[in-house]
């Protein structure tokens, strides 16, 4: 599961036609950083997951691939 979450940062971020320094810039982040977050080097903080989440319209669940369902779970 650890891998898939990882991949599918790639993966997400590469189907919105984004860069490693867009996505950094949105979430206020270094892009090294994000570089070393989706390689799986760093561990992503869950202040950083849910900027990513909302940033990308989805849920932390599905970035960390415990669900396929991309659509954000409905707000209270």
């Amino acid at each position: 599961m650890v891998i898939k979450m990882y991949l599918r940062l790639r993966d997400i971020r590469e189907d919105n036609d984004l860069t490693q320094a867009e996505i950094s810039k949105a979430v206020n982040i270094t892009q090294r950083a994000y570089s070393y977050y989706e390689r799986g080097e760093h561990i992503i903080p869950p202040e950083i997951l849910c900027r990513l989440a909302e940033y990308y319209h989805t849920s932390v669940d599905y970035l960390l691939g415990r669900t396929d369902c991309i659509k954000p779970y409905p707000k209270k």
